[in-house]
């Protein structure tokens, strides 16, 4: 035994976590077929921005040395926010070292008190943590219900910003955007749209929606993370030059964060010079999708056109068996259990990639059909 001070207070909720059967532990995928990364257009299977870096000489560091505001800033990371925010049809952008970093960046320190912020009640915990460090007054609408947004948009006071994300990510499904940001011009609100599970999927060139939809005006913010599709770490929160300058000055994840090296901005930069061509990749995507669309099976299938599929198995008890059966069958499908999502919700959320083969895929739908 290791001499520590008495933890013995953590004891209460880890059993409570125990009994009911949702205690988490990390799991290595040993060799089996991936089918819950968010990897989806497989540019870290197939090593593709480690092929892509082998063509330069330049020798990037991996070390960035302090803050954007003091040594950490560079000319890398100053061009590829500008190459980013051109690629999504923005004035201008600002890096973070994470998705979680920016949607907590961004929701904490622009909302201020006497304003509201409305958030789809499916949200990301980024968001929703971000929003419980504002200082504005909050309220959750419906997932994907346009009444009830409308209905907190109109009880709404100070300066209204609705959060959205573009595609679910324990769900698959998509908002619709074109009618929520006709409901924020409608009621003078502030449109946020999390794409991080649209980059690099939606899109005929992997820009997200709101740019499939042409909706990119319409949005006040928009966040683009690069650890699913892009293959990489980090995100930038797009915008106007305005917000740009306002992060800099007021976002503390920004402001007292060590920024990412040269490693990693490299790394981003390159992804983004493959996302635009892989064509092939997001079809082969399309008919992985069609095909798990149309499969029969013995359990609740939601309607998803993303990468992400979701089958409804109720019970922390019977997901996990089921899962367990998956896993056994070489093929890795992880349950998501309650807490994570409500009681009688538990599912499996299954990831299809533009690496995984049809014959893969059947793999799954027989287990799951049988």
């Amino acid at each position: 035994m290791y001499p520590h001070m008495n933890d013995d207070f953590l004891l209460k909720k880890l059993d409570e976590r125990q009994q009911q059967n949702a205690f988490r532990r990390l799991l290595l995928p040993n060799g089996k077929t991936d089918f819950c990364s968010n990897d989806y257009l497989g540019i870290v299977h197939n090593g593709l921005i480690e092929k892509k870096l082998t063509e330069t000489t330049t020798v990037y560091k991996h070390g960035s040395t302090g803050s954007r505001l003091l040594a950490g800033n560079y000319a890398l990371v100053e061009e590829t926010e500008k190459m980013l925010a051109a690629f999504h049809a923005a004035e201008a952008g600002l890096i973070f070292n994470s998705g979680y970093d920016a949607n907590l960046g961004l929701l904490s320190c622009v909302p201020q008190r006497g304003d509201t912020i409305i958030y789809d009640y499916l949200s990301h915990a980024s968001l929703r943590d971000g929003i419980r460090l504002s200082f504005a007054q909050s309220f959750s609408f419906k997932h994907n219900d346009l009444e009830d947004l409308e209905k907190r948009l109109q009880a709404a006071t100070g300066t209204i910003f609705v959060v959205t994300e573009s595609v679910f990510s324990m769900d698959g499904d998509k908002a619709p955007l074109v009618a929520i940001s006709a409901l924020c011009r409608q009621y003078g609100a502030h449109l946020i749209v999390d794409e991080a599970h649209g980059t690099g999927v939606v899109g005929r060139q992997g820009e997200g929606l709101v740019q499939q939809l042409n909706l990119q005006a319409a949005c006040f913010a928009r966040i683009h993370t690069f650890g699913k599709a892009v293959g990489c770490h980090g995100a930038i929160v797009l915008g106007s030059e305005r917000l740009r300058n306002y992060l800099i000055n007021f976002s503390r994840s920004f402001i007292y964060s060590t920024s990412l090296p040269e490693a990693s901005v490299a790394a981003i930069r390159c992804a983004y010079e493959l996302l635009a061509g892989m064509h092939a990749e997001r079809a082969h995507l399309q008919q992985l999708i069609n095909t798990f669309q149309q499969a029969g099976m013995r359990y609740e299938k939601l309607v998803s056109d993303t990468p992400i599929q979701i089958v409804i198995i109720p019970g922390n008890d019977q997901v996990k068996k089921v899962a367990g059966e998956l896993q056994t069958a070489g093929l890795d499908v992880r349950a998501i259990l309650y807490p994570t999502v409500p009681r009688g919700k538990e599912r499996l959320r299954i990831v299809l990639h533009a690496f995984n083969t049809m014959g893969e895929l059947e793999q799954v739908i027989k287990v799951l059909g049988s």
